[in-house]
């Protein structure tokens, strides 16, 4: 089938991008592997008239009022190839079948690479954390630990004060003189012994056998796209020490004409309420490059 559209990722993104274009009575089509990044969260704060609203029901909800918009579809499934066509692009889902769109909206989200520690994994999203904006409110104040596993960390390291009183875990990652010094002035502890486990709600065990009692942790990853199509398509991808991104105009139009990207695809750092207004302007976005092409 032919459509306006096709949006790749129907999570906050990728369902605030279909908005726009539903009421605008495009055909869309939301194609959704069912991978939201913060599934792993059962609650979302930060997002205005949601604050502390499940995560997930704030998907469903968005979904739900999408999917009232005759013109929009859905498909649940992985999207395998997407190629550049005449009449726009190609997109083959789960090899089985495939659609044709004149427009495309990357919103497939990035997968979190974590620091291997054991212990962190199973509570990621619940006591460890990436976000002190999103999670470091609950914490009520309370001893904050912060894991060092890239340069961000420290910058990290800098801000949590605000959320309770910090240790800085280097865990035999290097930090240069004059950022100990600030890190020490901002009132943070240095721990320069090795973690050896995560256990409890989100207490350290310390390679001496030292356990550290915490609220919450936080800890920083490495964000990687695990879709192989998108960089097949040539989109410029950007990199940092945080990760990768598509690179987007501030149209969110992508290097390749016709491609938009919003969400933690096309951020490096992200939220709820900053995945729902990229995905707006990606809409919009395409919405217009349709009648001013």
């Amino acid at each position: 089938m032919q459509y306006d559209v096709a949006i790749i990722g129907g999570s906050y993104a990728g369902l605030a991008a279909a908005m726009p274009l539903a009421r605008a009575r495009r055909k869309v089509v939301i194609i959704d592997a069912g991978q939201r990044r913060n599934r792993f969260a059962e609650y979302s704060h930060g997002f205005l008239t949601q604050d502390g609203t499940q995560a997930s029901e704030i998907a469903q909800i968005a979904k739900q009022q999408v999917l009232a918009y005759k013109t929009v579809d859905w498909q649940n499934g992985n999207v395998k190839r997407v190629e550049k066509i005449e009449e726009g692009f190609a997109v083959c889902i789960d090899a089985t079948h495939s659609i044709t769109a004149k427009r495309l909206i990357i919103a497939a989200g990035i997968t979190d690479q974590l620091p291997e520690i054991s212990g962190l994994a199973e509570r990621w999203g619940k006591t460890v954390f990436h976000c002190p904006y999103c999670h470091g409110y609950e914490l009520n104040q309370g001893k904050i630990g912060i894991i060092a596993s890239s340069e961000h960390a420290a910058h990290l390291a800098m801000m949590l004060p605000d959320w309770g009183e910090t240790t800085l875990f280097l865990n035999d990652y290097p930090v240069d003189a004059e950022l100990f010094e600030q890190l020490k002035a901002r009132g943070v502890v240095i721990e320069q012994r090795l973690i050896q486990e995560i256990m409890g709600q989100s207490d350290v065990l310390l390679a001496d056998g030292t356990v550290i009692q915490l609220a919450g942790i936080f800890a920083t990853t490495k964000c990687t796209i695990a879709q192989e199509w998108i960089f097949k398509l040539g989109c410029e991808i950007e990199q940092s020490a945080m990760g990768e991104a598509i690179k987007t105009n501030a149209m969110k139009e992508t290097s390749v004409t016709g491609i938009f990207a919003c969400g933690d695809v096309a951020r490096l750092g992200g939220s709820v309420s900053l995945a729902v207004g990229d995905g707006t302007l990606a809409g919009v976005a395409a919405h217009r490059s349709l009648i001013f092409a």
